[in-house]
């Protein structure tokens, strides 16, 4: 019972976040004729206006997001060739993140070392953890077992330790890089400025989430080994 009302909440603290911020993002997605432009001709017009001029926007399918391995601020074609304020804060939100990258902002260097050390510590703590049942059978040691399952924990909870640098990374763009941008350039009217705070909120609290999922695979691997 312990462990399914730890499941439980686990799942409530990763879904619920994920459901808010898309239920905000559809909430103000509908297009309105007094948005000059589009999210991507947005993007590159703020690249342009902060000298970024290393990096490109195009069009992706797989969710907005900033690639500094690529200089490249990719948007989902409803942000790339929308006229909503949803499209115009989530292109805000990526460039904010190029310009971290452009003034080589420790922090954002930091989560791009972790979310790839994250992603193999997942699959070597994975790989550690389905060992496990067949290690203790062939040494007969239970110790080994033990030993495999902290090695595979610890692999797998790297993942976990990304959302403690995320937020703080995603915050940043939003509402210290982002936010100023769209003011100060008068991209926005003021009557808008409070649905543009909760979109760069649910854009900040998006890869939060996505972090934490990390959790949910631990919680399935312990209940797993349970058995």
């Amino acid at each position: 019972m312990p462990y399914l009302i730890l499941l439980i909440l686990i799942i409530a603290a990763i879904f619920g976040p994920q459901w808010w911020a898309h239920h905000t993002f559809r909430r103000y997605s509908k297009s309105r004729d007094d948005i000059p432009g589009t999210g991507g001709e947005l993007a590159q017009h703020l690249l342009m206006r902060m000298h970024v001029d290393t990096v490109g926007v195009e069009q992706t399918d797989k969710g907005d997001h900033y690639d500094p391995t690529a200089r490249m601020v990719r948007l989902s074609p409803e942000n790339f060739a929308g006229r909503s304020l949803t499209a115009v804060a989530v292109a805000a939100h990526e460039v904010g993140h190029a310009i971290q990258h452009h003034h080589k902002e420790p922090l954002l260097a930091t989560r791009t070392r972790l979310v790839t050390l994250a992603h193999w510590g997942e699959k070597v703590g994975a790989a550690l953890m389905f060992a496990i049942p067949l290690v203790t059978l062939i040494t007969r040691i239970p110790q080994s077992g033990l030993l495999f399952f902290v090695l595979g924990f610890i692999s797998m909870g790297l993942a976990t330790l990304v959302h403690l640098v995320t937020l703080p990374v995603e915050w940043d763009a939003s509402f210290n890089k982002a936010l100023p941008l769209l003011k100060g350039g008068n991209y926005i009217v003021e009557r808008d400025e409070r649905a543009v705070r909760q979109i760069l909120r649910a854009a900040a609290l998006t890869y939060v989430a996505a972090s934490l999922a990390s959790l949910l695979n631990l919680a399935r691997w312990m209940a797993f080994l349970r058995r």
